[in-house]
């Protein structure tokens, strides 16, 4: 299988909100993080997700493949409405990426390891929170 080309199919399905093909690309028992979510709550995760963000796309900017294991940098250029990553966010635009690594098996996201930015989107809301000081609060 080209888990390349695979992987690329996700974030395709990802990016159109495809939830019903999900299942082509996740396992019914995908852990996330170490725990045990299964495809059910992997769908809800990713569903939550586009409702605090819902302007959120999945841009590729690196990818490596060494089956069955991929690795991913991911960015992000969106506005979270609300909280995201427990910070007010104010629907602010914010870029940030994700670094995130995946075992396949049996051609199924089986387990994913994910690191989100955190730092970044903090330095973004820190300066937009300075600027709109400096303007008097406008």
């Amino acid at each position: 299988m080209d888990l390349a080309k695979q992987y690329r199919a996700y974030i395709a399905c990802l990016n159109a909100r495809r939830w019903h093909d999900l299942g082509n690309f996740v396992d019914n028992s995908v852990q996330y993080n170490g725990e045990l979510v299964g495809l059910a709550g992997y769908q809800a995760m990713l569903e939550n997700d586009v409702r605090i963000i819902p302007d959120l796309r999945f841009k590729i900017d690196m990818l490596v493949v060494e089956a069955p294991q991929v690795a991913s940098r991911l960015l992000f250029d969106c506005s979270p409405q609300g909280r995201f990553l427990g910070l007010d966010t104010h629907g602010q635009r914010l870029t940030f990426s994700e670094n995130v690594f995946y075992t396949f098996y049996e051609e199924k996201i089986a387990c994913v390891w994910s690191v989100i930015d955190k730092a970044a989107v903090e330095r973004a809301l820190l300066c937009e929170g300075a600027a709109a000081a400096s303007n008097g609060g406008t």
